[in-house]
C-alpha cells in the first residue's frame, strides 16, 4: 500500500527573529527540515510531498532528496489547507501521513508504529504527555478513554488547559477518509483557521477509532519556533550523539562540548577531547586521539593516529599511525601515509604523504606528491600557482629539503636528493644530488639603519 507522507513547511516563523524561513535553520549542521525529509526517505512505499509558502523557492533549493514533489500554499489559512494542497499528490488507495519540517527529531520507528495502527476503521495519532503543555491542542478523552476530539490551547477552557496529554500534529489515516473529511473542515474558531485537528472530531462521530501512539522521548515531537526552542534540540540532539559513541567505545572529555554534524563511526579506545566538531561523514579508527578545538570534516582518519589541537582536517585521508598538529590544517584531497607527520602549523592540499614522511614545521605544500622517508624543513613552500594553472610538485623517497626552500613547479625532485636552505628551485633535480640555489652574502660595514622621521 502507497504511503503518502505530507510535509507541511509553509510557515516564515516569524518568532525566529530571520530572514530565513524557519524550515531552513540548522540543527547538527542541517536544515530542520531536511531531518524530516531524511527521515520519510527510510519509510517503504512512500511518496514525499512537501508543503511550502513563504520563500518557497528558497527552500527548493536547499533541500536535497529523491523524487520530492512540491506543493504552494498560497495563503497560510491552517493546516488543514495546507494538507488540502497536497491532495492531488494523494492515492486514494493508500495512507496519508502528516509530518512537520519544524520537528525534526521525529524517528522512523516512531513513523512506523503510527503508520501500523491504519485501517479503515482507525486512524493513528501521535500524542504525549507533558508536565508543562504550554502551546500544545489537548487531547480530549470520553468516559470510556477513547480520543474524542482536540482543543487548541487558543480555544480551551480552565479545565482543559489542565490536561497533560497534547496533539503532535503527526496523524495517519486512509487517504479516501482524508479527501472526504477535508472539506467539512471550518475555520470557526479564533484563529479563523482550517484546523487539521477536527479530522479527531469528525472521525469520532463517524465512528472511526482514534489511536494513540506515544514516541520514546518527548524531543522526537517538539517543534521549533524560536531560536530557544532550537538550541535545546541541538543540546539534546549532540547529548544522543555522544553517548552512542561511548556505548561503542570512545572517551569524550566533555560529552556535552562535542558537535557531530553528520554521521561520525568510531571504533574502539578513542580519545576526543573538548570543543571537537565533526561534519558530514568521519571514521574514526581504532586508538585514535583528537585533541582539542578540532574540525574534522568528510574524512577518514586510520588506527593509532594522533590529532593535535586546534588541528582542521577537510576530505581527507590519514592512514595509520599518523601525527598530524598542533595548528596544522589538511585540506581536500590529501592522502597521508602510514608512520607520516604533518607538524605545527603546516598547510598541506591535494597532495600524497608517502609512508614516513614528514613536514614538521611552518610550511605549505599543495598539488604535491611526495614518496616515503622524506624530509621538509621548515618554512618550505610549494610554489604551484603560476597566477593561471595549478603545478604539481614530485619529491621522490628518502629526499631532504632544506629550510625555507621554495619549489616552483612544475618541477620533480629525485630520489635521495638533497636542496640546501632558503634555496629557490625552478628545475628537475636527479637522483642523489644536492641542489642548491642562493645569491652570494653580501655585508657592508657601516650600515645604519633608516630612522623615523620626528
Amino acid at each position: 500500500m502507497t504511503i503518502d507522507i505530507v510535509i507541511l513547511a509553509a510557515g516564515q516563523g516569524t518568532r525566529m527573529k530571520s530572514l530565513l524561513p524557519k524550515v531552513l535553520h540548522p540543527l547538527a549542521g542541517k536544515p530542520l527540515l531536511q531531518h524530516v525529509i531524511n527521515m520519510a526517505e527510510t519509510i517503504p512505499d512512500s511518496n514525499i510531498t512537501v508543503v511550502t509558502g513563504y520563500a518557497s523557492e528558497q527552500i527548493q533549493n536547499s533541500i536535497a532528496g529523491k523524487d520530492l514533489k512540491y506543493v504552494y500554499q498560497a495563503e497560510q489559512l491552517g493546516t488543514a489547507n495546507a494538507v488540502q494542497t497536497a491532495a492531488p499528490n494523494l492515492d486514494s488507495n493508500g495512507i496519508t501521513l502528516v509530518l512537520y519540517g519544524d520537528v525534526p527529531l521525529i524517528s522512523t520507528k516512531t513513523v512506523l508504529s503510527t503508520l501500523k495502527v491504519v485501517n479503515n476503521n482507525t486512524m493513528g495519532l501521535l500524542t504525549v504527555v507533558l508536565e508543562k503543555p504550554e502551546g500544545y491542542g489537548r487531547i480530549v478523552r470520553d468516559r470510556k478513554g477513547d480520543i474524542c476530539g482536540i482543543i487548541e490551547q487558543k480555544d480551551a477552557m480552565p479545565q482543559e488547559l489542565e490536561i497533560q496529554e497534547v496533539n503532535t500534529g503527526v496523524i495517519a489515516i486512509s487517504t479516501n477518509l482524508l479527501q472526504k473529511w477535508l472539506p467539512q473542515i471550518g475555520n470557526d474558531n479564533a484563529q479563523n483557521e482550517y484546523y487539521l485537528t477536527d479530522l479527531i472530531s469528525i472521525a469520532n462521530k463517524a465512528g472511526i477509532k482514534i489511536e494513540a501512539v506515544n514516541p520514546d522521548t518527548p524531543e522526537e515531537v517538539k517543534g521549533v519556533n524560536t531560536r530557544k526552542q532550537l538550541s535545546k534540540l541541538e543540546r539534546f540532539y549532540q547529548q544522543k550523539q555522544a553517548d552512542r559513541l561511548m556505548v561503542n567505545g570512545a572517551t569524550l572529555a566533555d560529552p556535552s562540548r562535542v558537535d557531530i554534524r553528520g554521521t561520525i563511526f568510531c571504533d574502539v579506545d578513542t580519545f576526543i577531547d573538548v570543543n571537537t566538531v565533526f561534519e558530514g561523514e568521519v571514521k574514526l579508527g581504532k586508538n585514535v586521539s583528537v585533541g582539542p578545538n578540532c574540525l574534522i570534516t568528510e574524512s577518514s582518519i586510520g588506527d593509532n593516529v594522533k590529532i593535535k589541537a586546534n588541528t582542521i582536517i577537510e576530505n581527507s585521508t590519514i592512514c595509520n599511525d599518523v601525527e598530524v598538529g598542533p595548528f596544522a590544517r589538511v585540506r581536500p584531497g590529501t592522502l597521508l601515509g602510514d608512520n607520516s607527520k604533518i607538524g605545527n602549523f603546516v598547510e598541506v592540499k591535494n597532495t600524497e604523504v608517502g609512508k614516513g614522511s614528514k613536514i614538521s614545521h611552518l610550511s605549505y605544500i599543495g598539488d604535491s606528491q611526495l614518496g616515503k622517508d622524506v624530509n621538509v624543513g621548515a618554512g618550505t613552500i610549494t610554489c604551484n600557482y603560476d597566477g593561471a594553472n595549478k603545478n604539481k610538485t614530485i619529491i621522490g623517497d628518502d629526499s631532504f629539503i632544506g629550510s625555507n626552500a621554495s619549489l616552483v613547479a612544475p618541477v620533480t625532485i629525485g630520489k635521495n636528493a638533497t636542496i640546501g636552505a632558503g634555496s629557490t628551485i625552478t628545475k628537475d633535480i636527479p637522483d642523489n644530488e644536492l641542489s642548491v640555489s642562493r645569491s652570494p652574502q653580501l655585508n657592508k660595514s657601516g650600515w645604519e639603519r633608516p630612522k623615523k622621521k620626528k
